[in-house]
């Protein structure tokens, strides 16, 4: 992947990120409920607690789970909910390996469509189809992975100068309009509930 993203706002983290895509992934993963720079920091924040400097599959996958999830906990927390997120984590590399013997990138190298890599993705641990749908559009529009109908397949995600999520985050003024649409679709769901009442 010779790309360069500005996903966690941190020169360290971001590097891993632009050529490691089993840091994507899990950068991914833990985008829920936590600041986006605070998620894609964590594979940075994991390789470093595990005394490497990119994110090994197998080694994650059979790390001892009470270890992990104490590796993920330690001060700074990799996330708000480290035990769960390391379950999580484990698992994906899990599949990883018994899906895709361990290449991160066979996910989508081999892909016909967009829809096709879609399925894909959604079928990942942890990975809903909205997070599925944001991370097509993070490899069509940053990794230049596009397979056939990759914009239709990530919804409105895909779209062209949208400012919608991480897909569309290339530095602090992207991340400023991101963070500004997503307290607009938190005020219009407010507003929408209230007339529901």
């Amino acid at each position: 992947m010779d790309v360069s993203v500005r996903l966690a706002q941190q020169p360290e983290a971001d590097e891993l990120l632009s050529r490691d895509p089993l840091a994507a992934l899990v950068g991914m993963l833990l985008d829920q409920q936590v600041p986006m720079e605070w998620a894609f920091t964590g594979p940075y924040t994991i390789a470093q607690r595990m005394g490497t400097d990119q994110l090994n599959v197998h080694a994650i996958a059979t790390y001892p789970p009470e270890e992990f999830a104490a590796l993920l906990s330690a001060k700074p927390a990799v996330h708000r909910y480290p035990g769960s997120m390391a379950k999580r984590v484990q698992q994906l590399c899990q599949h990883l390996i018994a899906e895709y013997s361990g290449d991160p990138r066979a996910l989508w190298q081999d892909v016909d469509s967009g829809t096709e890599l879609r399925s894909r993705l959604r079928a990942l641990p942890g990975y809903g189809a909205q997070k599925a749908q944001i991370f097509l559009a993070l490899l069509g529009k940053q990794y230049a992975v596009r397979p056939e109908g990759w914009r239709e397949a990530a919804g409105a995600y895909g779209e062209l100068g949208a400012h919608r999520s991480v897909a569309d985050i290339t530095g602090p003024e992207s991340l400023e309009k991101v963070r500004a649409h997503k307290r607009e679709e938190k005020q219009a769901a407010k507003a929408r509930a209230r007339r529901d009442d």
